[in-house]
């Protein structure tokens, strides 16, 4: 029975680790990443990284829930190898809860991940899935969507933070 975890919240130093890669890949595996869609779920998120609910590993589980179809993948040790063009989008995380800021993405990006067999796969992706792959990849490499925002928007950020997070 999958189980709702922890999830880590800015300005937890945790966020900032660089992820370990998967070797193993048994059924706690599975297991995991059952617990980390019951979570994302349970916090309407679309996407969620180990490093969120406290793992340092590099897993990623994803569900756009678009047309009401859920279609939920799971990438293990995710990589770009490929990225082309240029998009902006409104991005929030479930790690900094209430915040949303517009972010500067590839376009089109190419992964390479493995499968919870640990089966090297390839996916190409565009539009939603290509934002929230960078997003999630971004978090296995201890960088928060907040990082990627320009010094003028940290500044707004932090400001907001402050106001909404003081004692």
């Amino acid at each position: 029975m999958a189980k709702v975890l922890k999830l880590f919240t800015y300005p937890d130093p945790l966020l900032k680790e660089i992820s370990k890669e998967v070797t193993d890949f048994s059924k706690e595996l599975k297991s995991l990443t059952d617990d980390m869609f019951k979570t994302m779920y349970e916090n309407s998120g679309i996407g969620l990284a180990a490093p969120q609910v406290g793992i340092l590993k590099r897993i990623v589980v994803i569900d756009l829930q678009e047309d009401d179809k859920k279609v939920p993948l799971i990438f293990i040790n995710p990589q770009i190898i490929e990225a082309c063009g240029s998009t902006t989008f409104e991005e929030g995380c479930l790690s900094v809860p209430g915040y949303h800021e517009v972010v500067k993405r590839k376009k089109d990006i190419t992964v390479k991940f493995q499968d919870l067999e640990g089966k090297e796969q390839v996916i190409n992706a565009t539009g939603l899935l290509a934002i929230c792959l960078q997003h999630e990849i971004d978090h296995l490499n201890g960088i928060l969507f907040v990082d990627q925002i320009s010094q003028l928007k940290k500044g707004f950020f932090k400001k907001w933070f402050k106001k909404n997070h003081s004692e």
